[in-house]
């Protein structure tokens, strides 16, 4: 499946419905965005288990300063609608597949619980 595009209007609610989503906030004038879109299509494309989702920082501005944007490209995973990963920087192939395979491995329950007693 290829990636979908998110706007203000779906992104809360795909976040949400989703058990991971993986975001990548880019524009259409960013070398760095364009290098990296192949990338990240062909990591939708061989994991149909995962919702991938592109916001157009130009078009989603709105978007793009709610989630606190600041150097594009910048990708975020989410999982149970919790964010748990968020880094700005164009990923090689290699270290998508090795987020994709940490996040599939991530019991988020466990460490937000473990997360509520540290700060305890």
């Amino acid at each position: 499946m290829s990636a979908i595009e998110l706007t203000g209007e779906n992104f809360e609610q795909t976040v949400l419905d989703n058990d991971i989503v993986l975001v990548d906030f880019w524009a259409s004038w960013c070398g760095p965005c364009r290098q990296f879109a192949p990338t990240f299509e062909a990591a939708a494309e061989n994991n149909a288990d995962i919702v991938f989702g592109k916001v157009d920082t130009e078009a989603q501005q709105q978007l793009a300063s709610a989630a606190s944007i600041r150097s594009i490209p910048t990708l975020m995973a989410f999982k149970k609608g919790h964010l748990v990963f968020n880094e700005a920087g164009a990923l090689p192939p290699q270290a998508l597949d090795s987020l994709i395979g940490q996040l599939k491995e991530l019991d988020v329950d466990k460490a937000i619980a473990e997360s509520r007693q540290q700060q305890q």
